[in-house]
């Protein structure tokens, strides 16, 4: 699907369905962009779906990872970007 790898700016969403952690990772990854990505969990819930959501925002290929949101701008927050999203830091002392 082209939303799945397109530098898309909302409002949209890409929804797809995966059949295990590492299928999710490697098609996060497949894209030539990597602003920002957001994982959905009931961490707040479930400690082990807290170290499922720890373990794929370790392996992802993107900026700003994003926990049960898909977006948040903060000051005190750096928003950065990757691959073709660009190299840098924006919203914080080292931004431009």
């Amino acid at each position: 699907m082209d939303v799945m790898k397109e530098e898309s700016f909302g409002p949209i969403v890409g929804i797809m369905k995966v059949f295990s952690d590492e299928e999710a990772l490697a098609l996060m990854n497949d894209s030539p962009y990597g602003l920002t990505a957001s994982i959905w969990t009931n961490a707040e819930k479930n400690p082990a779906s807290e170290k499922a959501f720890l373990s794929l925002a370790d392996g992802l290929e993107t900026g700003t990872v994003f926990l049960n949101r898909c977006d948040y701008l903060d000051p005190a927050l750096a928003w950065t970007g990757a691959k073709d999203s660009g190299r840098g830091v924006s919203l914080s002392k080292f931004g431009k």
